[in-house]
């Protein structure tokens, strides 16, 4: 018995009429070599047809040094549907910017440690806190591996972490415990997945996104850290809406901060300055009277650890704009460079040639005009 088939609908055909009318405008996804994995807003491509594009850049980007992260929400120009391919012809305005990884747009960072396996440092903890902080974004703590710990010492690290302004996400990824409460969390945000190596960010996303299958490494016995398996940055799409980015793990993240600036990273200390303000607006808080911040609490010797390191920091960068002030590099042969003062005064400079023939030029006229007086 035979059936009335309907005619399939052309994909070239079936481009709706507002994308036709309309920008294509899709947000990167990936980014490999000099090609742009872009996956199109929903409205913005054919019946049928998939929503992500392979993509270039435009030479006119490149010309004016536009570059393309991801994150990036981009409008895309001569789509070919069939070959789901396109260029990227602009990249719209960023509302947040991140370097390290290179990120756009941004919403949050997820910070994952590990309970045990390694053990977690407090110091090495509030240094990526702070690092986090100053990126101007979101910060929400997740502490991996709870499984390995006993009740007692898991509401201990939840009432410590409380203190520091960081009510901690106690998760499991090999016991599937505690990823239900996170995942709001992560809902219809763009988030960047944080940490040092070997404490579980690429299982996590594998258990959070089964689809992605990241390489996994393990921990070093000796150094009890983990090693680096991430290679490039790519957002991966959460199956209840948002984006995960994972980041390459670094055991010591910079603070490059100012020293005046460090304190307000630590939600602690905002917390005791919106009740009492310092006697200086640059207080350093350290000796100086009629200190709101200095005190008896916690972390407040991984500030005074931080701040040292943050003049040090400071007094060295100082040091090399004075040299750079005051010397020069010259080139010598076999690629030898030499360091050379630079002469403070112009009359101690050697003129140029053209300085030099001007002058020549300006004396020679001079001598024609009296030989012409006599």
């Amino acid at each position: 018995m035979g059936t009335d088939r309907q005619p399939q609908p052309d994909v070239e055909s079936a481009v709706p009429l507002q994308a036709e009318l309309e920008k294509l405008i899709g947000t990167v996804l990936a980014v490999q070599a000099n090609y742009y994995f872009v996956r199109l807003d929903p409205g913005c491509y054919p019946v049928g047809s998939t929503d992500m594009l392979l993509c270039t850049r435009r030479s006119r980007l490149k010309k004016i040094g536009q570059r393309v992260w991801v994150g990036d929400r981009v409008e895309v120009e001569e789509p070919d549907w069939a070959g789901q391919r396109g260029a990227i012809a602009q990249v719209l305005p960023r509302r947040s910017e991140l370097d390290r990884p290179p990120v756009a747009n941004a919403d949050q960072i997820l910070l994952v440690f590990a309970l045990a396996e390694p053990t977690l440092d407090p110091v090495q903890l509030s240094r990526f806190l702070i690092k986090a902080e100053s990126t101007g974004l979101g910060v929400v703590l997740c502490l991996n591996k709870c499984d390995l710990l006993s009740a007692a010492e898991l509401a201990e690290w939840s009432d410590r972490l409380k203190q520091w302004g960081y009510p901690p996400q106690m998760i499991s990824v090999h016991k599937k415990q505690g990823l239900d409460a996170l995942a709001p969390h992560l809902a219809h945000q763009i988030t960047i997945v944080s940490g040092p190596s070997g404490v579980g960010k690429s299982s996590l996303l594998n258990a959070l996104i089964p689809a992605v299958d990241l390489r996994v490494g393990t921990v070093s016995g000796k150094l009890q850290r983990g090693r680096h398996t991430t290679r490039h940055v790519e957002l991966f799409e959460l199956p209840g809406g948002g984006l995960l980015a994972d980041s390459p793990g670094f055991n010591q993240p910079d603070l490059d901060c100012a020293p005046v600036e460090l304190a307000h990273y630590f939600p602690d200390v905002r917390q005791r300055m919106a009740i009492a303000a310092c006697q200086f607006s640059n207080c350093l808080h350290r000796e100086e009277p009629a200190c709101a911040v200095r005190g008896d609490w916690e972390r407040y010797e991984h500030y005074r650890i931080f701040l040292e390191e943050a003049i040090a920091r400071q007094e060295t960068q100082e040091r090399t704009r004075d040299a750079e002030a005051t010397t020069k590099q010259k080139s010598r042969q076999h690629g030898q460079t030499e360091i050379e003062p630079k002469l403070e005064r112009k009359k101690y400079r050697q003129p140029s040639r053209r300085v030099e023939k001007q002058r020549l030029q300006e004396w020679q006229a001079e001598v024609d005009t009296e030989d012409t007086l006599d």
